[in-house]
């Protein structure tokens, strides 16, 4: 093989990375928008369960970009052995949604903190499988113990992206009414 050929393979081989990294960056973003989104929905439980489809969706088209056969079975598996060590994601969505049942100060309390925990556990949960993916990873190699460190790291850094997401959105909108 001639250099030229072979520097042309590395070439796109580095061009087919980056734009598997910048379309699993951009699955990352608009789901976690979408769980923000329905974090705001009053009705307790509807939001929990959203978030969690919206989030199996983020996962299969991670894994497509990937071009990794996606299991629902060994997506809920592996997610629930994942974030069943990470009190913030298991325990925050429930507790956010629940909190909405109690009138008047629920609605409230739920309506700013869901939107956070759902948007911090969709960009954790992404990063997750956008790293694991991107290292030639499957659903059979996932190790849970390796990944729940990561995880854990991801949501804290999640809840600071979503805060000032937020921040940003209330901004705009803001200077939206000021104009008008």
């Amino acid at each position: 093989m001639s250099e030229q050929t072979e520097e042309k393979k590395v070439n796109d081989q580095d061009a087919e990375i980056l734009l598997s990294k910048e379309k699993a960056e951009e699955l990352i973003r608009k789901h976690t928008y979408g769980t923000m989104a329905l974090g705001l929905v009053p009705i307790p439980f509807v939001d929990f369960v959203g978030v969690a489809a919206i989030q199996l969706n983020m996962v299969r088209k991670i894994a497509n970009t990937y071009e990794i056969p996606f299991s629902q079975e060994a997506f809920k598996n592996t997610i629930g052995a994942l974030i069943g060590g990470a009190i913030p994601g298991l325990a925050g969505m429930p507790i956010s949604s629940l909190m909405k049942t109690i009138p008047i100060v629920g609605q409230g309390l739920g309506a700013l903190s869901m939107p956070v925990v759902a948007g911090a556990s969709t960009y954790a949960i992404g990063k997750v499988f956008y790293r694991h993916f991107a290292s030639g990873g499957s659903f059979l190699t996932f190790d849970v113990d390796k990944a729940r460190d990561y995880y854990q790291e991801q949501f804290k850094k999640g809840e600071t992206i979503v805060s000032e997401m937020m921040k940003k959105n209330k901004e705009g909108n803001t200077s939206k009414e000021s104009e008008a």
